[in-house]
């Protein structure tokens, strides 16, 4: 169904719209609702994608290139529940990791949390692991200016592109002791594994981020 509101509008594969936060209040308005097949999962790729959608992603591939960094990636329709992200489990072989924005009540303070995808979030434990008052989840409209990403798309690789001090990174110890780290790339339809000691030891210390583990 997605694909027809698309082509009624217009719009191309390529097209930016897609990472939208307006595409993604459509997909969830018309599209959710009455989903029932499973989501479109391309065969596993090994390089970039032929066009970039985002500035985000282009520096994720870009960044993967410059530091030798092997990925494994699917193309999908944009991913709006639990099963959608089974499915791309399934395909990449991995357990994507789930990436919350965070944030105070004053929203003065901001946190990128990174989890395990079937673990849930408490915000009294996450509160009392870094002595914090409890935080809540991030407004959607800070997505796009804070982390270049859209509803669904949440990612690690913010840090590549983010400012220093834009927000805390803050990472699950369970994540970090996994094999394999899978995330998507910035957009909504396209997911990626990488080995974790690869993220840890070659790609964040590029950045302006240190992980807190708890």
């Amino acid at each position: 169904m997605h694909r027809r509101l698309n082509q009624s509008a217009g719009l191309s594969k390529d097209s930016d719209f897609y990472d939208s936060p307006e595409y993604s209040q459509l997909i969830r308005t018309f599209v959710l609702p009455y989903r029932t097949e499973m989501i479109h999962t391309s065969e596993i790729m090994t390089t970039p994608p032929e066009t970039f959608r985002t500035e985000l992603q282009k520096q994720v591939y870009k960044t993967l290139d410059s530091l030798s960094v092997p990925f494994w990636r699917i193309d999908n329709d944009p991913a709006v529940t639990m099963e959608d992200c089974r499915a791309i489990d399934a395909r990449l072989d991995v357990s994507t990791v789930k990436t919350l924005l965070l944030c105070n009540r004053q929203q003065t303070m901001y946190y990128l949390y990174v989890t395990a995808g079937d673990k849930p979030f408490v915000t009294k434990d996450f509160g009392h692991a870094l002595g914090i008052s409890r935080v809540s989840f991030a407004p959607q409209d800070q997505l796009v200016p804070m982390l270049g990403t859209v509803l669904g798309a949440t990612t690690v690789f913010s840090t590549l592109l983010a400012p220093e001090g834009s927000f805390t990174l803050v990472m699950d110890k369970e994540v970090t002791q996994s094999p394999w780290y899978g995330c998507t790339d910035g957009t909504t339809t396209c997911y990626m594994k990488i080995r974790t000691a690869d993220l840890m030891e070659k790609i964040l210390p590029t950045t302006a981020f240190t992980p807190i583990l708890i």
